[in-house]
């Protein structure tokens, strides 16, 4: 039976246009995204380099680029978070009937760029909707190592079993998976979370 559900956030309750970054930033006169462009990203996903790092490396290696336009480019990528997705977790909450937890792979420019599209007021609410909402660049952890998943289960003292992760990126669910968890890799373009109970009712 499950007793816990672990939500990404990005393409399962906000929109995103990922390929947006690699498009504006070509536009801006970035060639290719290199491997050492890659792990940037990945250390600020983390919370290990700072926001200002971030955008210094960039702004370093491409000079004609200025720092406003690279965050705007670094945005892209975050779209709108419908209402009706909204009303699904708060009536989930209202009813209380499963622990909720959040664990996203967000850096901090991609929050302020979430809580500016979506209002401070509609970010508070959704936020009120976990026990646990949990960032990579606040934990310092992203997926889809195992010690992400591993923390979550032990912090929140959770049989993996009681569990569903949902996420859109199948190597975040298959990593979950491997540690016993259910998971649900769903399909943004065809799938939606308020079908939640309706596509895993095998679970529920």
């Amino acid at each position: 039976m499950i007793k816990t559900i672990i939500f990404d956030f990005g393409d399962v309750f906000i929109n995103l246009d990922k390929p947006a970054i690699e498009r504006e930033l070509l536009k801006l006169g970035v060639p290719d995204i290199s491997l050492d462009m890659l792990h940037q990203a990945a250390e600020y996903e983390k919370g290990l380099i700072s926001t200002d790092e971030l955008t210094n490396y960039f702004t370093t290696k491409f000079p004609d680029i200025s720092a406003t336009d690279f965050q705007k480019a670094w945005n892209a990528i975050i779209l709108d978070f419908p209402e009706y997705r909204l009303q699904f977790i708060e009536d989930l909450a209202s009813k209380n009937q499963y622990k909720r937890i959040l664990l996203s792979n967000t850096n901090e420019l991609h929050i302020e760029q979430v809580i500016e599209n979506m209002s401070l007021e509609r970010y508070n609410r959704f936020k009120a909707c976990f026990h646990k909402f949990y960032l990579s660049h606040e934990i310092h952890l992203s997926k889809p190592s195992a010690n992400i998943y591993e923390f979550v289960l032990n912090e929140n003292k959770l049989n993996p079993e009681e569990c569903i992760f949902i996420d859109d990126t199948k190597e975040n669910t298959d990593a979950a998976a491997q540690l016993g968890i259910h998971v649900w890799n769903n399909d943004p373009k065809t799938q939606d979370i308020v079908d939640l109970f309706t596509i895993k009712k095998e679970l529920f």
